[in-house]
């Protein structure tokens, strides 16, 4: 009878997350959607800007709800800060949500006995919606951070976006850098999520291309002969 709850519980925890993957994402959609008339909204724009700061708090509270669950289900009390730390990231930074959407593909996934798409199909497509949604979040995170700032050189949502895919693609042009210590923090962070990505594309497209010259050189002396 002692052991039945800790057999039960990672049974618990797998199917809550089954369950509410999809949910947490569209949530984190809302979310988003919330935090970008909070930043693009003029001032002035009442009641909208009131609206959107709601859609952001209930959203986080939808967050935190989830996370002290799997925190029960999980039944591995403050560890689960440390064998969940990006659940624990994303809830401290709701913008960082897109990092997991290879939770929410994984989650759907079960459902199906076969994958739609072929293992480098999906990384390059999970790569490329977490650098559109990452990039967007980072471009209004810094907005929000630089358009007031003396000395800034990002004054507009034009000027954060630019900037955005310059950092995502490592490129760098120089013309729009952060000044302010909150722009530097994303900006950092937003360096590293684009190496990892160009990294995760790249190296997936040149297996793609190894895998496609092996099997044309083996097909050729078959052929031949």
């Amino acid at each position: 009878m002692s052991d039945q709850p800790t057999d039960s519980t990672p049974l618990r925890f797998s199917r809550w997350e089954q369950r509410t993957e999809v949910p947490l994402f569209l949530a984190s959609l809302v979310f988003l959607l919330g935090y970008a008339g909070r930043v693009l909204a003029p001032h002035d724009a009442e009641p909208w800007r009131g609206l959107a700061l709601i859609l952001v708090c209930c959203t986080w509270l939808f967050f935190a709800v989830d996370f002290v669950v799997r925190i029960r289900l999980s039944g591995q009390g403050l560890r689960f800060l440390r064998t969940h730390w990006l659940d624990t990231v994303v809830l401290v930074l709701p913008l960082l949500r897109p990092l997991r959407l290879i939770r929410l593909y994984t989650a759907l996934q079960r459902r199906r006995e076969q994958p739609r798409l072929s293992l480098y199909a999906r990384v390059i497509a999970y790569a490329g919606l977490t650098a559109l949604l990452l990039g967007f979040s980072a471009a209004l995170a810094v907005y929000h951070q630089e358009r007031d700032a003396p000395g800034a050189s990002i004054r507009t949502f034009g000027d954060a976006v630019w900037w955005a895919c310059e950092t995502l693609t490592t490129v760098g042009y120089g013309d729009a850098v952060p000044v302010t210590t909150g722009g530097r923090i994303v900006a950092a962070g937003l360096m590293v999520c684009g190496l990892a990505l160009l990294g995760a594309v790249t190296g997936s497209f040149s297996s793609w291309l190894v895998q496609v010259f092996t099997r044309e050189d083996e097909k050729g002396p078959t052929q031949s002969g």
